[in-house]
């Protein structure tokens, strides 16, 4: 598994979302939020955010949270948010796309600009790496769910593209205009995912060794700590060795 996959279950066995959580609880209030401004207030009749709610939960989100964030869409109060796409290269020439939600662009370009500069990296032109992913939909389980062949038999049936199985668990991918069509398929056959977003899937990656993910996890985790910023993703692959030295360095 390569790329961001590997960053994310990195990620959850350093228990990062537990000591990020109410900064994650924050950014997806927001989307919670701008889904439902631009759609139905209703998850079963807005597809975004049906999702957002989705990937909500899968981080153990409190209902009243979410609530919160589709009612604050429909009070008129709600803040105006732009969604802005940022593309740049950090150590090692690694491909990088930050997602944000913002109601300044002036503040969020300037901070992650700089945020790049100082660790490593250079912001490109919108394009300049992006020709490098593909925009698709990722849909989780845990290794509980079945074996390899009883999911990807699933994930075909329910329109799937791809499954990647490991001992880590399961990640099915699919169009991004299907996530919400799949999702609903893969959950009547296997159950309540642990996650359902949209994410970038890299189409080629960049060998990293320890050092390199050294300082791109440091980019990453400046980046994140920014509240403008959803979501990075990074076009980076590493060996099981070096992802095993950079947990035990925690």
């Amino acid at each position: 598994m390569a790329g961001h996959s590997k960053w994310a279950n990195i990620q959850h066995r350093k228990g990062r979302q537990d000591k990020l959580r109410s900064k994650v609880f924050s950014k997806l209030s927001k989307e919670i939020t701008v889904a439902a401004k631009m759609g139905e207030p209703d998850p079963d009749k807005n597809p975004r955010l049906r999702l957002a709610v989705k990937e909500a939960k899968g981080v153990s989100m409190p209902k009243d949270n979410i609530d919160r964030a589709i009612k604050k869409a429909t009070g008129g109060d709600s803040e105006i948010y732009e969604e802005i796409r940022y593309e740049g290269y950090g150590p090692n020439g690694v491909a990088v796309i930050v997602e944000t939600m913002t109601d300044n662009r002036n503040r969020t370009a300037s901070t992650v600009r700089s945020t790049f500069s100082k660790n490593g990296g250079n912001l490109g032109e919108t394009g300049s790496v992006g020709f490098m992913f593909e925009r698709k939909g990722e849909v989780t389980y845990p290794a509980s769910v079945g074996d390899a062949d009883t999911v990807m038999m699933a994930a075909i049936e329910a329109g799937a593209e791809d499954a990647e199985s490991t001992e880590d668990g399961h990640v099915i991918y699919c169009a991004d205009t299907d996530l919400n069509d799949v999702s609903t398929a893969l959950e009547t056959e296997l159950g309540e995912s642990d996650s359902t977003k949209l994410m970038w899937r890299p189409t080629t990656t960049t060998e990293m060794d320890l050092e390199g993910m050294q300082k791109l996890m440091k980019l990453i985790d400046a980046l994140e700590d920014d509240d403008d910023v959803q979501r990075v993703t990074a076009n980076f692959d590493a060996s099981d060795e070096v992802m095993e030295q950079l947990e035990q360095q925690e």
